[in-house]
């Protein structure tokens, strides 16, 4: 049996090794054919190979709309750590997933948009040209793209501008879905946001208020007063304080940044608290895993205490953007631009969210 075993183990370890090799060889994608000479040219950010800089803006082939999707003039974008994931081919993991072990599969960049319906599929009915829309969309660092015209997209409110708009899918979604669906944040409950001037942050520290909560945001000093402008109650600096060391207890602690272990959270959660950790660290801290990690690690924490310690990523949903598109559209939200670029600055721009300072988003107009 020993020997059985030891033969089936060595089997299974030639079979992966033979397996991420084929799959490393053949790791490959269609840049070349896709920018090669297109008939009817658009400019896009695109790369050939992970990094910020193999970005470039080239001229790809115009999109087309299949039956059910609309084709869209894009005129903003944002740019969120979500991007970088795919730029970077970080956690490493994801490459394993479908993303591309050598190279990235996909050679467009992009996610959140705002613009006009230039032309819609046969069997769509919800939209027509002419239609201001905004949300999500792989490949909206671009002058079009093609999406499905059901999920993550929807009328855009004419009292936004298209800068607003293309703000809203992955930061506010995120921020709604944290506070009300994983926190479940009621009246009078105190909540922490750490990295409350962060894209989600900002959005965060402005619906917790909206629930009735008091809420304590967690920044830098330099971000103090943009954070109180949007609603908080108590601003840490957390280059002075450390948060986990205080002697207030949370009902509720939002976390942006993880950059605290889950036991020191722990200790600032009320007795039935509730821990939603957001961030996975920084673009050069991925490793392997990157926030996989977290999740596993919150999982099996929440199984030996009390209170819930878990993981969220955000749920597209047409319903709720036009939520967040009415909240801003009545002043109930307010929209933190920190930085505008232009299609040809997009990877300045990546590399300043990178960089992790950014305060509320950042934008990308598209001529």
């Amino acid at each position: 049996m020993k020997r059985f075993f030891k033969w089936l183990f060595s089997l299974i370890l030639i079979g992966l090794l033979a397996w991420f090799l084929y799959a490393y060889a053949t790791s490959t994608n269609d840049f070349q054919q896709q920018t090669a000479a297109p008939k009817n040219p658009i400019k896009a950010i695109v790369y050939s190979d992970y990094g910020v800089a193999n970005l470039k803006l080239l001229d790809i082939e115009k999109p087309a709309p299949t039956d059910d999707q609309i084709l869209v003039r894009v005129h903003a974008a944002s740019i969120n750590p979500y991007d970088w994931h795919f730029i970077e081919g970080t956690p490493y993991v994801m490459r394993a997933m479908g993303v591309g072990l050598r190279k990235p599969k996909n050679i467009r960049l992009g996610s959140d948009f705002a613009g006009t319906v230039e032309a819609v599929g046969k069997n769509v009915t919800q939209y027509k040209p002419g239609d201001e829309v905004f949300g999500g969309s792989a490949g909206s660092w671009a002058q079009y793209l093609c999406r499905r015209s059901t999920g993550s997209v929807a009328l855009k409110p004419a009292a936004l501008s298209f800068e607003q708009a293309a703000a809203i899918n992955i930061a506010r979604i995120t921020a709604l879905q944290a506070v009300r669906d994983h926190g479940k944040v009621q009246p009078g409950q105190k909540v922490l946001i750490n990295g409350a001037s962060g894209g989600v942050g900002t959005f965060a520290v402005q619906i917790a208020k909206s629930y009735g909560a008091e809420v304590t945001g967690v920044c830098s000093a330099r971000n103090t007063e943009l954070v109180q402008s949007l609603g908080a109650d108590h601003v840490i600096d957390y280059a002075k304080d450390d948060f986990t060391k205080g002697d207030q207890r949370y009902d509720v602690v939002i976390d942006n940044v993880a950059n605290h272990s889950l036991s020191e959270c722990r200790k600032v959660l009320t007795p039935n608290g509730i821990y939603v950790m957001i961030g996975g660290g920084g673009a050069i801290e991925q490793g392997f895993l990157g926030a996989i990690g977290n999740v596993l690690k919150a999982q099996l924490y929440s199984r030996f205490v009390k209170q819930k310690m878990g993981f969220m990523m955000a749920q597209p949903s047409t319903a709720d953007l036009t939520l967040l598109a009415g909240m801003v559209e009545s002043g109930k939200l307010k929209t933190v631009i920190d930085r505008t670029y232009k299609l040809d600055q997009v990877p300045e721009a990546v590399r300043y969210v990178e960089e992790g300072h950014a305060r509320g988003k950042v934008i990308v107009t598209v001529d």
